[in-house]
């Protein structure tokens, strides 16, 4: 479990396809930086977003292996040698929840479409073909994109907006995105539970009057 507050950036080492009868897909390392310390294996971290477990560490760099399923949801496939990523620990239990609950689990990934900048901060619209997706916001609701916690601002049919304020773009790799980037996507998980309950019970009338 994450809170979407990324800690560091972490440069991409290298990456390798392992053998297919293996049930990862690709092997990846990263320097993660000062991260390294008190890092064990099979501790869990969060890059781009998604949760990957620490496989190998050596000094400042960490191995983590991705199964198919990773490659396909998430735009963790489409990295290259040199790429930074957005990373962040596990929650400790008696930690600040400074952003919101993020389980590491990527719904889909969406589309930078739109950038507008000022003085102060950065507006982003963001677009996916992943209805479902759209479906899950509400504005001033959370989104993660790429690891990093936001708070929703427009919603459109297949598009949303958020904003990046100085401190995000300073800490993260949201100030190098340009139009046409993936970026990887979770909704909120107060959100998914509750949608699920909804249609779960929505034809139960005793239940159904809680969500109109």
């Amino acid at each position: 479990m994450f809170t979407g507050i990324v800690e560091n950036t972490g440069e991409v080492k290298a990456i390798s396809n392992i053998n297919r009868y293996k049930r990862a897909h690709t092997r990846i390392r990263i320097n993660i930086g000062n991260l390294s310390k008190g890092l064990k294996i099979g501790d869990s971290m969060s890059v781009n977003g998604s949760c990957l477990t620490v496989m190998r560490k050596e000094g400042n760099n960490a191995d983590f292996e991705m199964v198919k399923e990773t490659i396909t949801r998430s735009s963790l496939g489409k990295l290259r040698i040199g790429d930074k990523v957005n990373l962040e620990r596990s929650l400790k239990i008696n930690s600040r929840l400074e952003g919101h609950i993020v389980l590491g689990h990527i719904d889909g990934t969406g589309q930078v479409s739109r950038i507008r900048k000022s003085t102060s901060q950065i507006k982003m619209w963001i677009s996916t073909k992943n209805k479902a997706i759209t479906d899950s916001l509400v504005s001033k609701g959370s989104i993660t994109v790429d690891g990093i916690s936001f708070t929703v601002v427009d919603v459109d049919r297949n598009m949303f907006s958020i904003i990046i304020i100085p401190h995000t773009l300073s800490i993260t790799t949201m100030g190098s995105k340009i139009v046409g980037d993936l970026v990887n996507l979770e909704i909120d998980v107060l959100f998914r539970y509750i949608k699920c309950l909804y249609y779960k019970t929505g034809r139960n009338q005793k239940y159904s009057k809680l969500f109109n």
